[in-house]
């Protein structure tokens, strides 16, 4: 089995260390690079292939769950912070595990057992997604959404069963989202190919609803379709 790579970000130096100075005791994850920021961070991701991030929150310009939200989620994150109030929010990104500073190499090497445990299981596709709504973590089945609809910061997602409300961003949720089910047709809309019942060039119907299909995306929609 080859080693895990992992990067560690974090803008205070003596949290950088004591995170370094842990993982090189622990015989099978490799430091492929050490980033203050996440600038530094992003550019790790582009020049190296990275399986696992220790995550500072509170960073400034851009913070740790900024950053989370913006990369790929095949990348898996473990956070660390001094403040045990951001717990919540990287609950919300289904991190791995959330170190409050100081970090021992116990509680550390523990989040990284969990990590592997995970892993094992990174070749099943799992045919659901968990949100939070409503102070709760919701599993929804992929194949009970009919269709996801943005309102800015927050999400309506249209199940068979209900229609449940979460704060999440719709480029977040697509990316989680199975790309032979389910496909953008607009900024606001992503629908569940199941529930289509008919389209035109300019929009598509599915249980009782018309959605427009913009400019953006009609190419890659038609594309999808034509192939299933």
């Amino acid at each position: 089995m080859s080693n895990i790579k992992c990067i560690i970000v974090d803008d205070e130096p003596t949290a950088r260390d004591i995170i370094k100075i842990h993982i090189e005791q622990i015989h099978d994850i490799e430091i492929v690079a050490i980033c203050k920021n996440a600038i530094e961070a992003i550019n790790a991701l582009n020049n190296h292939t990275v399986d696992l991030i220790f995550l500072d929150i509170n960073m400034p310009d851009m913070s740790g769950i900024s950053l989370a939200k913006a990369i790929s989620n095949t990348t898996k994150i473990i956070f660390t912070t001094a403040y045990r109030e951001y717990a919540i929010d990287g609950f919300d990104l289904q991190a791995v595990d959330y170190l409050l500073k100081p970090i021992s190499l116990s509680r550390l090497a523990k989040a990284i057992q969990k990590f592997r445990t995970e892993n094992k299981h990174s070749n099943w596709q799992k045919d659901y997604i968990i949100v939070r709504s409503e102070r709760k973590m919701v599993k929804i089945n992929f194949d009970e959404i009919v269709l996801i609809e943005s309102l800015s910061d927050y999400l309506k997602i249209h199940t068979t069963k209900k229609i449940i409300v979460t704060r999440e961003t719709i480029s977040n949720i697509e990316s989680k989202l199975p790309n032979k089910t389910f496909v953008r047709v607009h900024r606001s809309f992503i629908v569940a190919i199941p529930f289509i019942n008919s389209y035109t060039s300019e929009y598509v119907e599915m249980k009782g609803k018309t959605i427009s299909i913009s400019r953006t995306y009609r190419d890659s929609f038609f594309k999808l379709m034509e192939t299933e």
